[in-house]
């Protein structure tokens, strides 16, 4: 179906689309969703581990669930345990999940690619009782240093791999009766997750987040556009928020959840070809990919956008022959802002959308007043199934809220029709010669060059004007300082930039530092010692 033709689909009007969604009820809690679809469509695929060749239908995946659940229960996770979970994307990562949430216990992501220091900070922040781990991150387990006692080997199980004095997942599944019998459902507001986010300084926190949030943004992502998606690709890590929305919204759906062990830009669009993909979270780096003849030949319906270039927007659908809209949520608030898929007239706008069925938002200002439409300030956001608080953070806690409005620390604006748009974060404005500069918006018109991949917009401290913008760019492969000039870049940032919006400083590099969760960790290239050496000068020339 051409991207056309899916936008002729009749629907009902986005209001009525947003009431039907709000007034279905939710499922008792996240696995009796499961239950659901099994009942309904056992034999359809669930999940489809296709890079290992692994298979589950809804009814064993059910099985499976409960096989697993019966054999934690016999080894003693209950109600409000906490299990953290490191294993990368294969099949017992989200039957792990599926069990705790049918045991009303709690699972504690821990990235694969955690250091023993900050393997150490969740397990003992998210006083985890037991652990799930890959057999690849035994080592990473050995050489804690604050490994809690209670956290024995007798507690760990490990998947693919061995070690002494530990238990085989796999032994969970072997034995016993298939179903288990918790002392209680879960309800709705129980925790379900502990989702440590990712910090730019410190340590992350760890999110509260309920049965009732899982269930309420996967069917926000599944009902909203009023089309029906059979074929979901996740190519994000499972121990991030992402995949584990898309695989209960496939669960609404019916569908399939394609997975892929990792993100590769290269393979994204071979894969979405090969198992008809009807809706995804598009990387824009994929767009940046040398473009194929093959491009267009895809079954998508509508992929999520995150901070897409503006510019970029209306290429991109004409490209691939797809509908691209932004969205905006966090770990804490779920789904926050939509752009709806009729809203064609807002291709290319820069919008983020409305309010996603379940939410209240407003633009504040420092002390939680609303500011009038247009102006600058923080978006704010209410609503059922937020998270309940960073654990063990009342401070943080405190902090991150207007009474029940949390603060989403990014910069938005309104518009007379409702739309909102991010204009930067509370914490990266760079402020020069009084004028207040987003790196975002900075950010966003470097990565419109095509021939840099990433870039980071940070401030220089300067004597004269407070602080002067630094960009640090990552080039395309096989690309140089020379064949990319600073020159180049200056004035590609001066066609889209107000001049004192505009870099003085570039930086090139092979790689941004990232955070555990994959983001630019800023923190790290402001801590320089001095910031500008090595960088082009535009005001003093090369250095």
């Amino acid at each position: 179906m051409s991207r056309s033709d899916v936008l002729a689909v009749s629907v009902p009007p986005w209001p009525e689309r947003r009431q039907q969604i709000e007034s279905e009820p939710l499922p008792a809690n996240v696995v009796a969703l499961l239950d659901e679809a099994a009942g309904e469509v056992p034999d359809r695929i669930a999940l489809d581990f296709f890079e290992d060749g692994e298979t589950l239908t809804y009814d064993a995946l059910r099985r499976r669930v409960d096989r697993l659940a019966a054999g934690m229960a016999r080894r003693g996770i209950g109600r409000g345990s906490h299990v953290g979970v490191m294993l990368p994307n294969v099949s017992a990562l989200p039957v792990t999940w599926l069990a705790l949430a049918r045991l009303g216990a709690v699972m504690v992501p821990i990235n694969i690619a955690y250091t023993p220091r900050e393997m150490d900070y969740v397990v003992v922040d998210g006083e985890v009782d037991w652990l799930v781990i890959d057999g690849s991150c035994l080592a990473t387990l050995a050489q804690m240093a604050q490994r809690p006692e209670r956290l024995t080997d007798h507690r760990v199980f490990v998947v693919g791999g061995s070690a002494r004095g530990c238990l085989a997942w796999e032994d969970l599944l072997a034995g016993g009766p298939d179903d288990v019998a918790p002392a209680a459902a879960a309800d709705l507001d129980d925790l379900l997750n502990i989702q440590y986010t990712s910090g730019t300084t410190g340590f992350p926190k760890g999110c509260m987040l309920s049965h009732r949030y899982w269930l309420t943004i996967s069917k926000v992502n599944a009902r909203r556009d009023g089309r029906v998606f059979q074929r979901i690709l996740a190519a994000t890590p499972f121990f991030y928020m992402d995949p584990q929305w898309m695989m209960l919204m496939a669960f609404y759906q019916r569908a399939t959840l394609f997975v892929a062990r990792r993100q590769s830009a290269s393979r994204f669009m071979e894969w979405v070809r090969r198992y008809l993909i009807n809706f995804c979270l598009f990387p824009e780096i994929v767009f940046k990919q040398p473009p194929s003849p093959h491009d267009r030949d895809n079954e998508i319906v509508r992929v999520n956008v995150y901070g897409l270039h503006k510019e970029n927007h209306a290429a991109l659908e004409k490209r691939f022959d797809l509908i691209a809209r932004e969205a905006f949520g966090m770990t804490e608030i779920g789904s926050a802002l939509f752009m709806p898929i009729e809203a064609t007239d807002m291709v290319g706008s820069g919008s983020c959308g409305i309010l996603s069925p379940f939410r209240e938002a407003r633009v504040a200002d420092p002390d939680g007043n609303t500011v009038p439409v247009g102006e600058i300030g923080e978006l704010v956001v209410r609503g059922p199934g937020i998270l309940q608080g960073y654990y063990n953070k009342p401070e943080a806690t405190r902090a991150a809220f207007h009474g029940d409005w949390f603060r989403t620390g990014d910069l938005f604006r309104q518009d007379e029709r409702g739309y909102f748009y991010i204009v930067g974060r509370v914490k990266e404005m760079i402020r020069r010669a009084g004028e207040n500069i987003s790196a975002r918006e900075v950010e966003a018109v470097l990565r419109g060059l095509p021939e840099i991949v990433e870039a980071a917009a940070v401030p220089v401290p300067d004597e004269t004007r407070g602080e002067e913008v630094k960009a640090c760019v990552v080039l395309q492969p096989g690309l140089t300082r020379e064949t990319v000039t600073p020159e180049r870049i200056i004035a590609h940032c001066e066609a889209g930039l107000a001049r004192f919006k505009v870099p003085r400083y570039i930086e090139y590099r092979s790689e941004l530092p990232k955070t555990a969760s994959d983001k630019i960790a800023k923190h790290l290239l402001k801590g320089a010692a001095d910031p500008t050496a090595g960088c082009f000068d535009r005001a003093g020339g090369r250095r």
